[in-house]
């Protein structure tokens, strides 16, 4: 780690000065003030909707035109506030990179890695050959293994680790002198959060570039981070060192923060059984060829049995490409699979897509990426009232259901009339969460639905889930990277890698004696 002290002999790479931001009436940043050196690292961190994103995009000229800027940003002697597109053009990526968070919204789903890391580099007048020894470079330097087999490939092809790998290479591309990474690691699992961070920080040591990290994850921040801002509702609430603000935070905002505690999982008399899988397995054909013949499988999930009881929840973790959301796609029938799913005494794989329409609103996913999982043409009301259309029910009916299932996720209900892109994340998850909830499913399977949310948004969302798990007798398979979420909300877990199941059994045993090493890696790295 670098020292601030040097660093402050040293001529600022960016100084931003009294940077507001405003959108009508409403501040969303007030008077942030910072100075960036050489391969320094700025932590911008606080909740959702606290304005971190909002002031990175602001140096780059990434806002909406109805936003107020003001203030100052001055960078090698040009105030980036100031100048106009063109002048944007030239900094953007050659000189500032962003990664952004959510990496599928941000690759283009068309374009093969190689096109996506190489396309800057052909734009700068490097020749093809040229491009594809750099990106093939690039690809190593983020430690993806067999570069030359990724080349090909598109995004979702690869997995949540790879796709953010891809997106760091190519904001590393043209040796930028700052990298602003927004949540680049949220949606990862422990082990893979400390790689890329890992990662993050070699790079940014090798190159002298300074980098601004956006989290919301403070116990993050501690290890990688020069400097810290913490701010709230779009206020810097405090400002200083890591040192500083974690030794002797002076705010009640920043101890609120650093304290995640989630609180114990419910204890749950098994009751009837509500889910049964026998030797359920996932295989995707491998095709090769000019006629397109399966040479082959790639193994997702591994046969492997489990019984979820009415009102239990299971958690399911693992790392990274283990088959968790291969699992809960299977199970949900949203991809093919072998074996039984005997849901509420029917084999959902038995049923033919008419059979089974009627049996949907009993058993819901969230997906881990609202943004992606949510219609961007729809508004609130439209997205939660989707499903309820199909059940015959009067206009105020739908209506008194769809303000209920509001106030079941916290959220006031005048979102009704806002669009996806008018929310912040921790909000988009919570909507997510509401149209599921408005169908009254008796199964709810949650894919990484609080990975990408700060720890205070994480507590709400969990406390919310137990209290409809006891109230509504609801169960969850619930599938996360984080165990602590997992150890406050789930009565057994239920470990896989590589497609194999590691270990199953019950939570408290689970974090207590962990039978396989894998396992007392995860219980490890998600103790930071």
């Amino acid at each position: 780690m670098h020292s601030i002290q040097d660093a402050s002999k040293r001529t600022p790479v960016l100084t931003v000065q009294q940077l507001q931001i405003q959108h009508q009436q409403q501040l969303l940043v007030h008077n942030l003030n910072f100075e960036l050196h050489a391969g320094e690292t700025l932590a911008l961190v606080g909740e959702s909707g606290s304005g971190k994103s909002v002031s990175s995009l602001a140096l780059l000229g990434l806002l909406p035109s109805q936003l107020q800027i003001q203030g100052q940003a001055l960078f090698q002697g040009q105030d980036l506030l100031q100048l106009n597109p063109v002048q944007l053009r030239q900094i953007r990526g050659q000189r500032i990179a962003m990664i952004f968070q959510e990496p599928m919204t941000a690759l283009n789903p068309l374009h093969r890695v190689e096109k996506i890391i190489g396309e800057s580099l052909l734009l700068q007048g490097h020749s093809k050959a040229e491009t594809r020894q750099r990106v093939l470079q690039l690809l190593q330097d983020v430690g993806i293994p067999q570069p030359e087999d990724k080349l090909k490939r598109y995004p979702h092809e690869l997995s949540g680790g790879q796709r953010q790998r891809v997106m760091i290479a190519m904001a590393l591309a043209l040796d930028p002198d700052i990298l602003i990474a927004d949540e680049p690691t949220t949606a990862l699992d422990v082990t893979l959060q400390a790689q890329i961070l890992d990662l993050l920080q070699s790079l940014q040591r090798s190159r002298q570039m300074a980098m601004i990290l956006i989290s919301h994850d403070l116990n993050l921040v501690r290890h990688y981070a020069d400097q810290v801002i913490v701010m709230n509702k779009g206020q810097v609430e405090e400002q200083g060192s890591v040192e500083q603000v974690f030794h002797a935070p002076q705010q009640a905002y920043t101890r609120e923060l650093l304290y995640h505690d989630f609180g114990q999982a419910l204890q749950v008399e098994a009751t009837q059984p509500l889910l049964q899988l026998q030797q359920l397995g996932v295989k995707f054909p491998i095709k090769q060829g000019l006629l397109n013949r399966v040479k082959d499988y790639f193994v997702a999930v591994e046969p492997l049995d489990l019984n979820l009881a009415q009102g239990e929840s299971i958690g399911i973790v693992g790392e990274s490409g283990s088959g968790k959301s291969s699992l809960a796609l299977a199970i949900s029938r949203l991809t093919a699979s072998e074996g039984k799913i005997d849901l509420l005494g029917q084999d959902l794989n038995q049923l033919s897509e008419k059979q089974l329409r009627p049996l949907r609103s009993e058993f819901q996913i969230v997906f881990q990426d609202p943004f992606s999982s949510l219609n961007p043409r729809l508004n609130v009301e439209q997205t939660i009232g989707e499903g309820l259309a199909l059940q015959k029910l009067s206009a105020s009916e739908i209506q008194q259901r769809i303000d209920l299932a509001l106030e079941k996720v916290e959220l006031p209900v005048s979102f009704k009339t806002r669009y996806p892109h008018e929310l912040s994340g921790g909000q988009r998850q919570r909507i997510a969460l509401a149209r599921a909830l408005v169908l009254k499913p008796r199964l709810l399977i949650l894919d990484e639905p609080t990975s990408a949310l700060d720890r205070t948004t994480q507590r709400a969302i969990v406390k919310l889930l137990r209290r409809l798990q006891q109230q509504e007798q609801m169960s969850y398979l619930f599938i996360s990277h984080d165990l602590q979420v997992v150890k406050a909300l789930c009565q057994k877990v239920l470990v896989l890698k590589h497609a194999k199941v590691m270990e199953f059994q019950r939570t408290e045993d689970l974090f207590a004696q962990p039978q396989t090493d894998y396992t007392r890696q995860l219980i490890q790295a998600s103790q930071y």
